[in-house]
């Protein structure tokens, strides 16, 4: 369980088990910050205009590695 695993961490470490638990809260805290931050530009940016049409992406992806590569899309 995570219960041990934390256990045997905390003694292995020499550190507390909340030390090492906060340790990784901010950990995900942090991950998630930066995963919203980038939703929200991404829409941002669909909203200003510069999305890129999925059919385009998937021609440009389905291309490379042939010899008639296309070039990456850009915003429409």
């Amino acid at each position: 369980s995570v219960k041990d695993r934390l256990d045997r961490l905390a003694r292995e470490t020499k550190r507390s088990k909340s030390s090492l638990a906060a340790e990784g809260i901010g950990t995900f805290v942090d991950l998630e910050e930066r995963q919203i931050e980038g939703i929200k530009q991404a829409l941002a940016s669909i909203d200003r205009g510069l999305g890129v049409a999925l059919d385009d992406v998937e021609a440009w992806v389905a291309s490379w590695d042939t010899d008639d590569e296309l070039p990456t899309p850009t915003a429409v």
